[in-house]
């Protein structure tokens, strides 16, 4: 996986974000055989292992929970800058993680009252302007005051980058929100 996203990030002349949760569906676990427990440990040593294969050249990682046997390996391509990575999620070891070890947040569906205090901390936390706090939300795709004012409260408590996605999932829906969110954009 580390091969492939260093060689989707340097296809993209570098634009690729990494985006990573732990997960919270327990019956996922089950069904892979890895225990539910261990996800934040799991997480914490994928992402260990992955910006190590991306950055050491031979590359040696003793892992404890993912199975794998890395010794003395060469990667290529190396990417051509470091790959962010942002963390999803608002429990309390998803946000020690991702001001521990992030790039960058990505919340999902939380009002901008509730992110407020979220956004806060992560700027307290991590002030550094590389670090970017993003957010989900559903629009309908047809009030465009709406749209308007979503991207103005959450600008207003921190957020740079909002990720727009249709209220229903259906082709019509996907088209009025992109043709919305350019019009906003242009």
């Amino acid at each position: 996986m580390a091969k492939e996203l260093a060689t989707l990030h340097n296809f993209s002349d570098g634009r690729l974000i990494l985006g990573a949760g732990s997960g919270w569906l327990k019956e996922e676990f089950s069904a892979l055989g890895v225990p539910f427990e261990e996800r934040g440990r799991r997480l914490d040593e994928g992402v260990a292992m992955m910006r190590a294969v991306w950055s050491e050249d031979p590359v040696t990682f003793e892992s404890r929970y993912i199975t794998a046997e890395i010794k003395e390996m060469t990667m290529t391509p190396m990417p051509i800058s470091r790959i962010p990575l942002w963390f999803g999620g608002s429990s309390e070891p998803a946000l020690r993680r991702t001001i521990r070890i992030g790039d960058g947040w990505h919340g999902s569906e939380l009002p901008p009252d509730k992110a407020a205090p979220i956004v806060q901390r992560l700027r307290a936390a991590r002030p550094e302007a590389d670090f970017t706090v993003s957010m989900r939300v559903q629009w309908d795709g047809q009030d465009r005051g709406l749209l308007h004012a979503l991207v103005d409260d959450y600008a207003a408590i921190g957020v740079e980058h909002l990720l727009v996605a249709p209220k229903d999932r259906n082709l019509d829906d996907w088209e009025k929100v992109t043709d919305g969110v350019g019009s906003f954009v242009a």
